[in-house]
């Protein structure tokens, strides 16, 4: 039987890219100088328009994570009763949703993107109904034209929730132009980072200039307050981190590319793996390489690779089980019952992200992936 090497130290799934620590350096003396940290400072205002062009987006604030931009994107838009979401997601998509006294509503999933299935969604709208909430899985862009449709016929809003999606474009298009708000997350594990932080883009300039009021404790100027807002700034010093990092960025994306373009290429022709490929029409930016493994045909389950893997120092992870539906706080609801979900259920025994990064070397890889063919009988 062949020898496996494993790793002496650690491959996590992922390993933020970080700016150069004397760039980083003199942004830092800028805010000093300018003794203004946060309260919409000059940096954040340079990054939402930088952003703003980068996206190609016309409308764009930005926030101290994606969490509380999702929250607030659902105030925006005057939410109530129900909304239509995926439960092949993380947990902030639906928590979102309750945060502001909404019910989620899961709707299958699609076999192939892993995105919820435009063709289940009409079964679940009721008259409490008041939006829809697909989440651009991976980075992978929903069928938004079809999505749309069912919107307008039935009078709704749609948030996309595109935490992955930073940079993707479907035949042109951006996905932030899609709907009427889409969130995207600056997390430190995403392609693009501010350490934390997160954006909204918007079809119309007053969604807007609401949202930078409720970000701000819902002050319209310095003696009213409008109507209850939080605090959802983001800072300076997490936009000089977001702003180097947009020098970045472009090139991250190529050698995440290259990464997938190995991995596709040393787990070809496997018997029950399966490999994702790019979408025709779609620029990619390779946030996440998910494989998905059918125990029949594989020889062993999902959850046996990622204890194997596991052995030789190398952390994979099963994005995304268990589902939201079947957490404890929300496995109650009628739309997570077992046998509901089908696809998403064997999606979430199946699916496990391999560790990805612009820095992921061959050798790495190739180890990485001999592994998993050592557990394929």
């Amino acid at each position: 039987m062949e020898s496996i090497e494993g790793f002496s130290e650690p491959i996590y799934l992922t390993q933020p890219l970080l700016p150069d620590i004397e760039k980083l350096t003199e942004k830092i003396a800028q805010i000093w100088d300018s003794r203004q940290v946060t309260n919409n400072g000059c940096l954040v205002r340079t990054l939402e328009k930088s952003l703003s062009r980068y996206l190609n987006v016309d409308h764009l604030s930005l926030f101290s994570n994606g969490t509380v931009a999702l929250q607030l994107a659902c105030r925006v838009l005057d939410l109530k009763g129900e909304v239509i979401t995926t439960p092949f997601t993380f947990a902030a998509t639906p928590h979102s949703l309750v945060w502001n006294n909404l019910t989620p509503v899961f709707c299958d999933i699609e076999d192939i993107s892993l995105n919820i299935n435009p063709d289940c969604i009409e079964e679940h709208i009721t008259p409490e109904t008041s939006a829809i909430m697909p989440v651009h899985v991976y980075g992978n862009p929903c069928d938004a034209d079809k999505i749309q449709q069912i919107a307008d016929r039935h009078g709704l809003k749609v948030i996309y929730d595109a935490a992955h999606a930073f940079g993707v474009e479907t035949d042109g298009r951006p996905v932030g132009t899609f709907g009427d708000i889409s969130m995207f997350s600056f997390h430190a594990t995403k392609v693009y980072h501010c350490i934390e932080g997160g954006a909204l883009a918007y079809a119309r300039p007053e969604l807007k200039q609401r949202a930078d009021m409720l970000r701000n404790f819902g002050i319209r100027d310095q003696e009213s307050v409008a109507e209850p807002g939080t605090n959802g700034k983001l800072n300076e010093l997490q936009a000089a981190v977001g702003l180097l990092m947009l020098e970045l960025v472009n090139e991250e994306i190529n050698n995440r590319k290259m990464v997938a373009g190995r991995y596709r290429n040393e787990l070809k022709d496997i018997p029950g793996l399966t490999c994702f490929s790019d979408i025709p029409g779609v620029k990619h930016n390779y946030a996440y390489f998910p494989v998905r493994i059918d125990r029949a045909e594989f020889g062993c389950s999902r959850d046996e690779v990622y204890d194997e893997l596991k052995k030789y120092n190398v952390f994979a992870r099963k994005y995304f089980y268990p589902l939201c539906s079947q957490f404890d706080c929300y496995r109650d609801l009628p739309s997570a019952g077992r046998g509901r979900l089908p696809v998403a259920e064997k999606a979430a025994d199946e699916i496990l992200v391999l560790p990805m990064h612009g820095r992921l070397s061959k050798v790495a890889i190739e180890k990485i992936c001999r592994i998993i063919k050592h557990c394929c009988r």
